[in-house]
């Protein structure tokens, strides 16, 4: 084979092997529940891919074989049995009188993952309901309780449709062991209570959603505790990794917001799309430099009109650069592109 050849079937492979990158990159980050662990995986898993595409025999198809190899890799690094999870997952919350930031390692927690990232386009409306459900933070949570192969039982299955007969090829296993762990996975998930679940954000954002959004964004840049309280469930969440506090009730969440959030008035709020759910990159004032700079990627929850749930990922200097958002907003600066 000449070299030109060989260079045009490298290239070729390249290109075939990337237009599987965002799928996988959504399958590795539900069974990692890390944003840089799964697209880790993805690279690791191309990687392997590009090196044994000789014994690639096409006996199943190259999106199935990717699949395989990275089952393969997510598995491999689930070997050390540990489960990020939510600060709610771990403790019971804490009165505002007893608040205190304690920081717990970064691998403890589920990270936030941009929707391009994880969500290819599909035409289907209901197919894409379905993947972006299976991304938000409380469905992430509940699989990180599943044993790993359960997991990816119930992710295949479930979230990408695959029949259990192929299922069962992937995982070396039979069709009779796909159906028990995919019925041991439901059991588990359906013993979670968790109201954060039930969330139902509509796509795109229904009329009442976008301006429930709007009136967030007017009432947190204005620091308006009174029309924040207004937006809040009367059981709403607040959670902030890496620390793992969190608070419940509108007058736990607004008090911590006036006193040991106090520095987060005068914040600017650039939307996101992340975790199928909607978002903001919020920026607090700079007193340094001027300006705004980075301080939380914001995950919002709605049900019924109000928001039940939000949540802070504080370590700016990882997120920021994931979703393609600046480190710094000038003073004047009024416009910004939102993440990607």
């Amino acid at each position: 084979m000449s070299d030109g050849t060989t260079a045009t079937t490298t290239a070729d492979l390249d290109v075939r092997l990337e237009k599987h990158r965002v799928e996988l990159t959504g399958y590795c980050y539900r069974m990692l529940g890390s944003s840089f662990e799964a697209e880790d995986a993805v690279q690791d898993t191309m990687v392997r891919a590009w090196r044994s595409y000789e014994k690639f025999e096409g006996r199943s198809s190259l999106r199935s074989w990717l699949y395989r190899i990275a089952t393969n890799v997510c598995l491999d690094m689930l070997t050390a049995g540990n489960k990020r999870a939510r600060p709610m997952d771990l403790s019971e919350s804490t009165p505002l009188a007893q608040a205190a930031l304690s920081p717990r390692p970064d691998n403890t927690w589920l990270e936030p993952m941009p929707d391009a990232r994880v969500l290819p386009t599909v035409e289907d409306p209901a197919e894409a309901a379905v993947a972006k459900e299976s991304v938000r933070l409380a469905f992430m949570a509940a699989l990180q309780q599943l044993p790993a192969k359960q997991r990816a039982v119930l992710i295949l299955r479930e979230v990408l449709a695959w029949k259990a007969s192929e299922v069962a090829e992937l995982l070396d296993t039979t069709v009779a062991s796909v159906n028990s762990a995919l019925q041991r996975a439901r059991a588990t998930l359906a013993e979670r209570d968790d109201k954060a679940a039930d969330a139902a954000v509509s796509d795109p954002l229904d009329e009442e959603q976008q301006k429930l959004l709007e009136r967030y964004v007017a009432a947190f840049e204005g620091y308006d505790m009174t029309a924040l309280t207004a937006l809040l469930h009367e059981d709403a969440v607040m959670t902030m990794p890496p620390f793992d506090l969190w608070l419940t009730g509108h007058d736990d969440i607004t008090g911590f917001m006036t006193t040991l959030g106090s520095a987060c008035e005068g914040s600017r709020l650039v939307p996101v799309q992340v975790n199928g759910l909607p978002g903001f990159a919020q920026y607090k004032p700079d007193p340094d430099k001027g300006g705004h700079t980075p301080w939380a990627v914001q995950v919002l929850e709605i049900s019924e009109g109000r928001l039940t749930g939000f949540h802070f990922f504080l370590d700016t200097q990882r997120w920021f650069p994931l979703f393609g958002l600046p480190l710094h907003l000038e003073a004047e600066s009024d416009q910004v592109q939102e993440g990607a």
